[in-house]
């Protein structure tokens, strides 16, 4: 099981049209199938800079999540965290939690929580925090906190980010409906405190060093600057902006939801591990229960429904990253997937043993999925021998 050759340079030619027309600076995309990968190197790290290179480094934003639901379930498995307890006991800021009455009603209008929050809810975004679609008062009382879902790590160091946090009421009763981001974030916090040490620790020792991710962090060594890609952003006008983000420092906040930035190759260590049933190696990260639960839908028809656009009726919500339920395009069922807003998506498919990451550095402008991210899955599974 394999690729197809003469396949293989459509997608070239695909993705090498999107840098050509200036859509992009450059890329890296990567497609892995039955220990075969193939690699792609297009344009360059910036407009009119350096050539990109297979080790450049991107800003992986939301690609974060789906790591630091495997460093949860890690410590699940050591019983250190249990999916239904409380994180009361770990987080006390967000205990005794009330919830609006009404969504759209003022932020004094509360009823109390059926139920503490527990790391499920967490994993699921089914906590009663994340992004509110239309932005109603709760959304801007978040905005206006510092704690609006969004690319990269909060300026707020943790403590005030979790103090400031746990002053607002919820928007839904936990466990009641799904709402983007702010559950990864707050598991990045339960996970360091249940470890009893940083997060970016914990994430360097588990994960990423048996793994061999050795560009993956919270920052960029100043040695390693000339290799981090530019970021940019549509304007008023449609024209790219460059985005004013170094990732120079270590974060006063390493945000679980957003804050990494990555390689290509990293992040097909990381997905996988996930398609090997949690092994890598002669290292075992998760086990094989543990990796299902990533990929087992946990969301209702209703809870999906209100998830829309970024999940839909074919597409579920897992810990971390979605799961396609039922093939409506060129995914398989159980296929684990998602992207980064500042431009980047992955996806493993375990009916094809099929892994697939492109990086870019074009930030998506709408909650669809740009172009060019449909056509690197088009371009890759029809490449497929």
């Amino acid at each position: 099981m394999g690729f197809s050759g003469a396949r293989l340079a459509r997608l070239r030619r695909v993705l090498s049209g999107h840098v050509d027309s200036g859509a992009m600076p450059g890329l890296v995309a990567a497609v892995s199938r039955g220990g075969e990968t193939h690699v792609e190197v297009i344009g360059a790290q910036s407009f009119g800079g350096p050539p990109m290179r297979r080790d450049s480094i991107f800003r992986i934003a939301s690609m974060t999540k789906p790591i630091t639901a495997a460093a949860a379930l890690i410590l699940v498995e050591e019983c250190a965290l249990r999916l239904d307890d409380p994180v009361d006991p770990l987080l006390p800021e967000l205990a005794d939690r009330r919830v609006l009455a009404k969504l759209d009603g003022p932020l004094t209008d509360t009823v109390p929580a059926n139920r503490p929050i527990t790391p499920r809810d967490l994993l699921t975004f089914r906590s009663g925090l994340g992004y509110v679609p239309g932005e109603p008062p709760i959304f801007q009382a978040l905005a206006e906190a510092g704690l609006a879902p969004g690319p990269g790590n909060p300026e707020l160091p943790v403590a005030e980010w979790m103090r400031r946090l746990g002053e607002l009421p919820l928007a839904h009763q936990p466990g009641e409906q799904w709402l983007y981001h702010t559950g990864s974030d707050v598991l990045g916090v339960l996970i360091e405190r249940a470890a009893g040490q940083p997060f970016p620790e914990f994430l360097r020792e588990r994960i990423f060093a048996p793994l061999g991710m050795r560009d993956t962090a919270f920052h960029v060594p100043a040695d390693q600057a000339h290799r981090l890609t530019a970021s940019y952003e549509a304007g008023p006008s449609g024209e790219l902006v460059l985005r004013d983000d170094p990732r120079a420092t270590p974060p006063s906040f390493p945000a679980g939801g957003s804050g990494l930035v990555s390689t290509v190759d990293d992040y097909l260590a990381f997905y996988r591990m996930l398609l090997n049933g949690g092994r890598s190696g002669p290292h075992r990260v998760l086990s094989r229960a543990a990796v299902e639960l990533m990929r087992t839908d946990h969301l209702t028809e209703h809870q999906k429904r209100q998830a829309e656009p970024l999940l839909d009726a074919a597409t579920g919500w897992a810990f971390g990253h979605a799961v396609i339920t039922r093939r409506t395009g060129m995914h398989s069922p159980g296929t684990q997937t998602w992207s980064g807003g500042l431009g980047t998506t992955a996806f493993a498919d375990p009916a094809e043993d099929l892994l697939g990451v492109l990086l870019t550095q074009r930030a998506m402008d709408s909650a669809g999925l740009p172009g060019h991210f449909t056509d690197f899955t088009t371009t890759t599974y029809q490449a497929l021998d």
